[in-house]
């Protein structure tokens, strides 16, 4: 059976499967260690994933994000996933910036609906001056809303984290999406340094790191286990940590990728909730395709949000009553605001 390293087991049981993990930000996950965790008999992984999840979560919680594009389509790079990038031919119009009012109105939307924390996501390299003048003036309105802010806007220069952090941003979300090894066969007009770069930016402004990554992109399971070290090793590792499941476009490179198991999906949820235990691990993308049984065993594997709303960005997504339904048959209630691990 496989052992892990003493330093991540707080116990004086002689088999590490009888103890509760307990890493912390300053303990370090090799990517031989997190394999050895994906290799697990299906059972123990989830037993020790559920066991680190009630150290520290409501295992009955999921926290509640509602995600809207506030810039869509037109994206000058070349991410083999991505329906809004210019270059692919997906049927997705380069669209104008949302207003103020339509956002707000958005967003009072999810509030009444029971969502924490409100998501906007722009397809841009990255924000320029007149972008971040803009997005200050939404953010500062949404979190007058009394909702948790995030966004997802690109790369960032020096300075625009600050200036979102000062308009109430409360996590800025760029996602690593795979292993620095496997990166290069989905992304070559950024690189993976470029994406760590932008993480740093918003950690040194005080701002909680929202990343994590996309699977079934014909990524090998030690590249999912690449993937979960890096964030892992961030230090601190990502307040949340969205686990997308890819979603095939037509007319993107990616699309025809052969389809991920969907218990090695389950297998990179409860690995991510081990070595993450504080993190809020979100199932993300690919949802929609999603049974009820398999989005059960995610939760059960510590997956503990989710984005509730009937689309994300440009995809489809299962609709609030879908999941008010799924939520009453598994007896799960929606994270407030002020309770739990929600900062």
């Amino acid at each position: 059976m496989n052992q892990l390293t003493s330093n991540k087991i707080n116990c004086d049981a002689t088999h590490p499967l009888d103890c509760t993990t307990v890493s912390s930000n300053s303990v370090s996950w090799t990517v031989v260690e997190i394999e050895m965790l994906l290799d697990l008999p299906f059972n123990d992984l989830i037993y020790r994933a559920q066991m680190v999840h009630r150290q520290h979560h409501d295992p009955n919680a999921i926290q509640l994000s509602t995600l809207i594009s506030v810039k869509t389509g037109g994206c000058p790079e070349d991410c083999g996933y991505c329906p809004q990038a210019a270059r692919y031919h997906t049927g997705i119009q380069n669209l104008d910036m949302l207003s103020l009012e339509e956002v707000v109105m958005t967003a009072k939307i999810a509030k009444e609906r029971g969502a924490s924390r409100f998501c906007m996501g722009a397809a841009w390299r990255g924000p320029k001056q007149r972008d971040i003048d803009k997005m200050t003036e939404i953010i500062s309105a949404v979190k007058a809303l009394g909702l948790q802010t995030c966004a997802t806007l690109g790369m960032l220069k020096s300075g625009q984290a600050e200036q979102l952090r000062e308009a109430g941003l409360d996590y800025y979300n760029h996602n690593l999406d795979t292993a620095s090894e496997f990166y290069d066969e989905i992304i070559k007009t950024h690189g993976y340094q470029d994406r760590l770069d932008t993480l740093q930016k918003v950690r040194g402004a005080g701002m909680n790191v929202c990343s994590g990554g996309i699977v079934g992109m014909g990524e090998t399971r030690q590249a999912r286990a690449g993937l979960i070290a890096q964030l892992a090793n961030l230090g601190p590792y990502p307040e949340s940590v969205p686990i997308n499941n890819l979603v095939q476009i037509v007319g993107t490179p990616l699309h025809g990728a052969e389809t991920l198991d969907p218990l090695e999906f389950v297998r990179t949820i409860a690995t991510a909730r081990i070595s993450m235990p504080k993190a809020m691990v979100r199932l993300s993308a690919g949802r929609q395709e999603m049974s009820e049984v398999l989005q059960a065993l995610c939760f059960l594997a510590g997956a503990n949000s989710i984005f509730y709303g009937d689309t994300l960005l440009t995809t489809d997504n299962p609709g609030v009553e879908q999941d008010k339904l799924l939520f009453r048959k598994l007896g799960l209630h929606a994270l407030q605001l002020g309770s739990g691990n929600v900062l």
